[in-house]
C-alpha cells in the first residue's frame, strides 16, 4: 500500500495521466509484497496437517520464521533485482516496427535480457554462498515470482523499462520497514553481516499499547493508499462517506469481552475489528440496495461503476475500523 501510494504519488506530481500514474503505483505495490514470498519456505518444511489439526497457526510461522525477513528484504538485493527484473524481461511486448531498426532493438533487447538474467541468476548464487541450499530455494522462488510479476507488467502496461526497474527496486526497498513494529528486525544488508537494527521498534512499553500503535500506522498506511487512488479517479473521500462507519463505535465494548492482544497473541483482536469493517462495509450496501428500490436485480454496472462502488465500500469500512480503533483504545486506556 505504501509503495503504490507514494509512486502514484509522484507519478501524478511529474504530470503523468491518472490512468498511468495508477499503473506504476499498481505495479510498484505488486513487487513490494514480492519479498514475502521467502514464507513459501514453511509450505515445504512443515506439516500442513499437523498445523489444521492442532490449530496452532505458530507452528507454520516458526518454520517460516528461519528464513524470513532475510534475504528477500535486503536493501541490497533491491537494488541488484529491481534493474535485473526490467532487463531481464525486456523486449518481450515486441517490436512494432519491421526492417533494421527492428533487428537493432532486437539485439538490444536480447543483451539487455542476457545482462538481467547474468544478475539474477548472481542473486541466487551469492544466496547459495552464504546461506547454503535453503538460501538458494528461497532466492529462487524470489527471482521467480519476480520474473513473473515484471512480464504481467510488460504484457498489461506500456511502462518503459526505466520505470518498470524503479518500480519494481522501490517497492522491493519499501517492504521492510513495516517489519520493524511487528517482528524481527530484517536484514537489510544481507549478505552483509551488518545490523542496522538490533530489535523491534516499541512504540509503547505496554505491549497492547504498542499492538494498537502498530496497527494504527498500519491503517494510516492504508488510507494514504485509498486517498491517493480516490483522487487519481477523480473522487473524493468525502463523496464516499456513509454513517454506516459509526457502527464500528459499537467495537468499545471488545476490551471487556476479549482478552487484551499483543504480538504474540492478536488474532482474536485482527479478525474481529476487520469483522466491523465488513460489517459497515455490508450495512452501507444493504442500505444502497433498499434505497435504489431494484432489491437485488439491478443492470450489471459498468467498469466505473464498479471502480467508485469498490473505492466507497473501501472508505466506509476503513472508516469503521478506525472508529473501532479509536473507540477500543479510549476504553482500554480508561480501565
Amino acid at each position: 500500500m505504501l509503495a503504490f501510494a507514494l509512486a502514484a504519488l509522484v507519478a501524478e506530481r511529474r504530470g503523468w495521466p491518472a490512468r498511468r500514474a495508477l499503473a506504476v503505483g499498481v505495479a510498484a505495490g505488486a513487487f513490494a509484497a514480492l519479498p514475502d514470498v521467502d514464507v513459501a519456505y514453511a509450505l515445504f518444511a512443515v506439516d500442513g496437517s499437523k498445523v489444521v489439526a492442532s490449530a496452532d497457526p505458530d507452528a507454520f510461522w516458526h518454520a517460516a520464521n528461519r528464513v524470513h525477513r532475510s534475504m528477500t528484504h535486503s536493501l541490497l538485493v533491491a537494488a541488484v533485482a529491481g534493474p535485473a527484473l526490467a532487463l531481464a524481461t525486456r523486449g518481450l511486448r515486441g517490436a512494432r516496427r519491421g526492417g533494421a531498426r527492428r533487428l537493432r532493438r532486437s539485439r538490444r533487447a536480447r543483451l539487455a535480457r542476457a545482462v538481467g538474467a547474468a544478475g539474477l541468476l548472481a542473486l541466487i548464487g551469492v544466496a547459495v554462498v552464504v546461506s547454503g541450499a535453503l538460501g538458494g530455494f528461497v532466492m529462487g522462488a524470489f527471482v521467480g515470482v519476480g520474473v513473473a510479476l515484471a512480464v504481467l507488467v510488460r504484457r498489461r502496461t506500456d511502462l518503459s523499462s526505466r520505470t518498470l526497474a524503479l518500480a519494481a527496486t522501490f517497492g522491493v526497498a519499501s517492504h521492510p520497514w513495516g517489519d520493524l513494529f511487528t517482528g524481527q528486525p530484517p536484514e537489510l544488508l544481507y549478505p552483509l553481516s551488518i545490523p542496522v537494527f538490533d530489535g523491534r521498534i516499541a512504540l509503547h512499553p505496554d505491549p497492547t499499547l504498542h499492538l494498537l500503535g502498530a496497527f494504527a500506522v498500519e491503517l494510516a498506511t492504508i488510507w494514504l493508499a485509498v486517498v491517493v487512488a480516490v483522487r487519481l479517479t477523480g473522487g473524493t473521500v468525502g463523496s464516499y462517506a456513509d454513517r454506516s462507519a459509526t457502527l464500528g463505535a459499537a467495537y468499545g465494548v471488545a476490551p471487556l469481552l476479549l482478552v487484551p492482544p499483543t504480538l504474540d497473541v492478536s488474532y482474536h483482536f485482527v479478525f474481529s475489528i476487520l469483522a466491523v469493517g465488513l460489517a459497515c462495509g455490508a450495512v452501507a450496501w444493504a442500505r444502497s440496495v433498499l434505497a435504489s428500490g431494484g432489491g437485488l436485480r439491478r443492470p450489471v454496472p459498468s467498469r466505473p461503476e464498479v471502480v467508485r462502488a469498490g473505492l466507497s465500500y473501501a472508505v466506509i469500512g476503513l472508516s469503521g475500523v478506525t472508529v473501532a480503533l479509536f473507540g477500543y483504545a479510549a476504553v482500554y486506556l480508561a480501565l
